[in-house]
């Protein structure tokens, strides 16, 4: 059975349901790569079915592998973020690049 990375609540949630689940905390070696992995499943979904929640979810992924992996708080990312935003700009226009040999 393959273990997957959850909200913090989950457990408790699936527990109110009457359903039965194993749960253990990440060792701080793995918990990386699961954050990772959680964040390329959230990706695909959000890819599938676009919406705010799906967004969010990302987000939340996103601020813990911040936290959890680079030990930078939420402030500091998107500082950076906006640097290099003034630096070379976003993404409003929607430019595309063809990149020639």
């Amino acid at each position: 059975m393959e273990r997957k990375l959850v909200r913090d609540k989950v457990p408790e949630l699936i527990a109110r349901e009457g359903r039965l689940i194993s749960v253990s905390k990440a060792s701080e070696d793995e918990l990386c790569d699961l954050l990772i992995k959680k964040l390329e499943e959230e990706v695909e979904e959000l890819r599938k079915a676009p919406s705010v929640e799906e967004v969010a979810d990302v987000l939340e992924v996103l601020e813990a592998i911040a936290s959890k992996c680079l030990g930078v708080g939420w402030d500091e990312v998107l500082k950076v973020k906006n640097i290099k935003r003034a630096e070379r700009g976003g993404f409003e226009e929607g430019l595309v690049a063809k990149y020639f040999a």
